[in-house]
C-alpha cells in the first residue's frame, strides 16, 4: 500500500472496535441473563460438536480475510529473510510456549486463591489456542497503519497461513497435554480443516476469479463491500458467547479482569522481544514493524472457534478466546503508536539497504 493512501484501513467499525466489543459484551450478558432460554436453545444446535449458528459467523469473519490472502507473494519470500526468520522463530518457537508459561504463571499460583482449578485449565486452554493462532487479516491493517511495506505482510501472511495449516493442531494438542488437558486430535483437525483449510482455500478461489476479472482492483472493491459484515459476524458472535457466559459473569465479574492481566503481559513481552530483535539485527522498520506486530497479535477468530468446538460454547477456553478479543485492539494500535514513535526516537537503516 502506498504511504499516501488516505483511506483509513479501519474504517467506522474497527476505529471504534473496542468500544463495539464492550457494548455487545454488555448486551450478551443481559440477553443471557433476560431470556436464557434462547441461548441454551442456541447452544444445542450442532453437528459434530460444531454449533451452526457460531460457524456461520466465524465464517462470515474468516472469509474476506482469506480473499486478502495473495499466495503469489511467497515468490517473494527469499526477498528480506531476516523479517520473516523473526515472524517464523516468534510465532511458532517462542509465542505458543510463552502463553503457556504465563497462564500457568498467573492462574495456578498468582490467581489460585480467585480461581477454581477446573476454570483455572479452561482459561489456560483459551490462552493456548490464542498462542498458538497468529494473525492473519488485522495485521494488513497494522502494516498499513505503521507504513510497513506491503509485499512483505502479504509474504508473512501467506507464509503463516502454511504453516497454520499443518503446525496448529500439533502445536496445540501438545500444549494442551502439557497442561493435562485431554483433546481429541480428530476434533483438533476437523477445526483446523473447517476453520482454515476451506476458508482459505474458499478465499484463494475467489481472488483468482477476481484478479481474471478486474485484477487487485476487483479484490480491493469486493474485499471492502465484505468489510462491515466481518465485523458484523465479529460482533453478534460476541453477544452469543458472552450470553452463554452470562451468568457466570454476572456471578465472577473479575474473571474478565483476571484474564486480560496476563493476556496483556505476554502480548507486550512478545512485541518487545521481536521488536528488539529486529532492531538489533539492523532490519529496516518497514519490515521489523510488521514482523513484530504479526506475532503479537492473533487470529482470534480461529482460537474463538477452536475453543467453541473443544470445550463448548459455555467453556472458560472460549470465554478466555473472547476476552482475547476484547484486549487485542486497543493494545495493538499502542504498539502502533510505538512503532512509529520509533522512526524518530531509534536509528533505522533504510529500506534499499535491506539486501539479505
Amino acid at each position: 500500500m502506498s504511504n499516501t493512501q488516505t483511506t483509513d484501513p479501519l474504517g467506522f467499525f474497527g476505529r471504534y472496535l473496542t468500544l463495539w466489543v464492550a457494548l455487545c459484551i454488555g448486551a450478551g450478558v443481559l440477553l443471557g441473563s433476560l431470556v436464557p432460554e434462547l441461548f441454551n436453545q442456541l447452544s444445542h444446535l450442532e453437528i459434530a460438536h460444531v454449533n451452526i449458528v457460531v460457524a456461520i459467523l466465524i465464517w462470515l469473519m474468516i472469509y474476506p480475510m482469506m480473499v486478502n490472502v495473495d499466495f503469489s507473494a511467497l515468490k517473494h519470500i527469499g526477498d528480506k529473510p531476516k523479517g520473516l526468520v523473526i515472524t517464523v522463530v516468534v510465532n511458532w518457537l517462542i509465542k505458543p510456549f510463552s502463553m503457556v508459561l504465563f497462564g500457568i504463571v498467573f492462574f495456578e499460583y498468582l490467581f489460585e486463591p480467585w480461581v477454581d482449578p477446573q476454570s483455572a485449565q479452561e482459561y489456560i486452554a483459551g490462552m493456548i489456542l490464542l498462542g498458538a493462532a497468529p494473525c492473519t487479516a488485522m495485521v494488513f491493517v497494522w502494516s498499513h497503519l505503521t507504513r510497513g511495506d506491503a509485499t512483505y505482510t502479504l509474504v508473512q501472511v501467506s507464509l503463516n497461513d502454511v504453516i497454520m495449516v499443518f503446525a496448529f493442531a500439533p502445536i496445540v494438542a501438545l500444549l494442551l497435554g502439557v497442561t493435562d488437558i485431554q483433546v481429541p486430535w480428530e476434533t483438533l483437525v476437523i477445526s483446523v480443516v473447517l476453520y482454515v483449510v476451506i476458508p482459505l482455500a474458499a478465499g484463494y478461489l475467489t481472488r483468482h476469479r477476481l484478479e481474471h476479472q478486474g485484477g487487485d482492483v476487483a479484490v480491493q472493491r469486493f474485499t471492502d463491500r465484505l468489510k462491515p459484515w466481518t465485523i458484523i459476524g465479529l460482533l453478534l458472535t460476541i453477544v452469543l458467547l458472552f450470553g452463554f457466559q452470562g451468568e457466570i459473569i454476572l456471578q465472577q465479574p473479575s474473571v474478565i479482569l483476571l484474564i486480560a492481566i496476563p493476556l496483556i503481559l505476554q502480548t507486550l513481552s512478545i512485541f518487545i522481544l521481536a521488536f528488539a530483535w529486529a532492531w538489533w539485527w539492523r532490519v529496516p522498520l518497514e519490515i521489523a514493524g510488521p514482523a513484530a506486530l504479526i506475532g503479537t497479535s492473533n487470529f482470534f477468530e480461529l482460537a474463538v472457534a477452536v475453543a467453541i468446538s473443544l470445550f463448548g460454547l459455555n467453556s472458560g477456553a472460549a470465554l478466555a478466546t473472547v476476552v482475547g478479543v476484547l484486549v487485542e485492539v486497543p493494545v495493538m494500535l499502542l504498539l502502533v503508536a510505538i512503532v512509529n514513535r520509533s522512526r524518530s526516537q531509534l536509528t533505522w537503516p533504510p529500506m534499499l539497504a535491506q539486501a539479505k
